[in-house]
């Protein structure tokens, strides 16, 4: 078996980009030279299937150079990449050139396939005399093999980042954690213009000018935040499964229905799902279409895992009630109220009916466990999250049951604090069927430095009863997934407003297969 690098030696490689590996000899050739390094914003790769994955980089001499074009020329650049089995690259298994248009801000996106099942390889980009760092990436095992039945997943979950509210150190404890895979449940970036969003203890940095509207903002907005070393070292430990939420576009925005007002929302949106294609590692099924943009999907990880990755902001209703925290909004229940839409919830239920994965892992934005946030009677829920499309939440959750499919685990982001839920069918009776759980990830920089309110998570807790564990400190998941159970790790940090802060296990709950049930 071919032993695997150590952490030290693949992050002080990845890190170094030219650092011990030459530039000639080792099958990319003389090009000429741009002036300076070009891969200022990283390299990634995504959306990995038996056979292949996604190689991604963007060429920004100057990241926030004007127009949002990274001060690159007004050309199209030829970027050389390779993959091979070892992180030196003595083993060169595939290669290729590919262009990266100006139009499409410089961006690449290599879809590799013919590779092995189950296998991690290693990857890098050079272009006119400069070479990238090195990625770390993995095809998906095969269904069919008998060892990938019973070899393990480690896969980590994280969302919200929030670039003026703290650093991304969770970023970088979650690439020491070498994950297999990583997936992101959204808000990835932030639309507001500088302390448009302003978190308690202030903000350690600060956005680049406006709030995003044009493309050439939203670019600039990722360029941003993909020049941050911690994120950088997150995407190139492993492949990543991406969808996006409501800030890669506006707060709240629902459907056509702009959360501010607007104008040329359409047109808003366009600009940014256009930015958020270019600078994600995803393949040609997710290229925008004007103002829509396909990121529901299946990834599949041999016989012991479907991945079922959601969009809940394209097709919902608007929120109820003018949205937010709201008491007594009998809206909320009408039956006729969508938040995924007909067609995409079909779609869902049909991909769990047929899927023959032990785990299916449904990876998604809002909070889908009830939260009832007022102490004593009655009730005060959030609008924007499942609670505001309940009917449609009941069918969804039936339609779980329904389908006979094994192992079904929600993944959620948006909340900024951990949760640990059971789901029911009926969140008001402590008795009634539980179907699935519900693994939530804290931010890993939105609001700032957490906290651990003890008072208001028991207050809570009793409130929801389904609810098994709430952190309100920042942080990410750590999951091992083996035919047996799933294993959740809490990670959390105490602080991101300076930098260094260690992360540790503030729970860890453990999902037996075949029980649906947190222990």
């Amino acid at each position: 078996m071919e032993q695997k690098p150590s952490r030290r030696v693949f992050l002080s490689v990845a890190a170094a980009g030219t650092g011990g590996l030459l530039l000639t000899g080792a099958g990319l050739g003389p090009s000429r030279t741009l002036a300076r390094d070009p891969f200022t914003l990283g390299i990634a790769s995504g959306d990995p299937s038996k056979d292949g994955v996604v190689l991604w980089t963007r060429l920004a001499l100057d990241p926030l150079g004007l127009n949002g074009r990274g001060g690159m020329p007004v050309r199209d650049v030829d970027v050389e990449w390779q993959l091979a089995t070892d992180e030196r690259f003595s083993k060169v298994v595939r290669r290729g050139t590919a262009t990266a248009r100006w139009k499409q801000a410089h961006s690449v996106h290599v879809e590799v396939d013919g590779l092995e099942p189950g296998r991690e390889y290693f990857y890098r980009f050079r272009t006119e005399g400069h070479l990238s760092p090195t990625g770390r990436t993995r095809t998906a095992p095969s269904a069919g093999s008998a060892a990938s039945s019973s070899s393990p997943l480690t896969f980590a979950i994280a969302a919200c980042a929030h670039y003026e509210h703290g650093f991304y150190t969770a970023y970088r404890r979650l690439a020491e954690q070498e994950p297999e895979l990583v997936v992101h449940l959204g808000d990835y970036m932030y639309e507001y213009g500088p302390q448009g969003y302003t978190a308690l203890g202030g903000s350690v940095r600060q956005h680049t000018w406006g709030k995003c509207a044009t493309l050439a903002d939203y670019r600039m907005r990722h360029a941003q935040y993909k020049s941050d070393t911690d994120l950088q070292a997150a995407h190139a430990v492993a492949p990543w499964l991406v969808a996006f939420d409501d800030h890669e576009i506006e707060n709240n925005w629902a459907g056509d229905v702009s959360s501010s007002g607007a104008p040329a929302f359409a047109r808003r949106r366009a600009n940014a799902f256009q930015a958020y294609y270019e600078n994600m590692p995803l393949r040609r099924t997710s290229v925008p279409g004007g103002a829509s943009m396909r990121v529901h999907r299946r990834v599949d990880w041999g016989p012991l895992a479907r991945f079922h990755l959601l969009d809940t902001r394209q097709f919902r209703d608007d929120q109820a009630c003018e949205d937010g925290l709201r008491s007594g909004c009998d809206d909320r229940l009408a039956t006729g109220r969508t938040l995924l839409g007909e067609d995409q919830r079909r779609w869902l239920l049909d991909g769990l009916a047929s899927s023959g994965a032990r785990w299916n892992l449904v990876g998604q934005q809002i909070l889908m466990a009830q939260r009832d946030s007022k102490v004593g009677p009655g009730t005060e829920v959030n609008m924007d999250s499942w609670d505001g499309y309940a009917a449609e939440r009941t069918r969804l959750l039936t339609g779980f049951r329904d389908s006979g499919a094994s192992n079904p685990v929600v993944l959620t982001g948006d909340a900024h604090m951990h949760h640990a839920a059971d789901l029911r069918l009926d969140f008001d009776d402590p008795d009634s069927p539980r179907v699935a759980v519900e693994l939530v990830t804290s931010s890993i920089a939105s609001d700032g430095d957490g906290y651990r309110d003890e008072g208001r998570i028991a207050e809570t807790v009793a409130e929801n009863p389904h609810i098994s564990y709430l952190d309100q400190r920042r942080g990410y998941i750590v999951c091992r997934l083996t035919p047996e159970a799933l294993q959740a790790d809490f990670r959390t940090l105490d602080y991101i407003s300076r930098r260094g802060a260690p992360a540790k296990t503030g729970a860890r709950f453990t999902v037996p297969s075949g029980q649906a049930a947190l222990t």
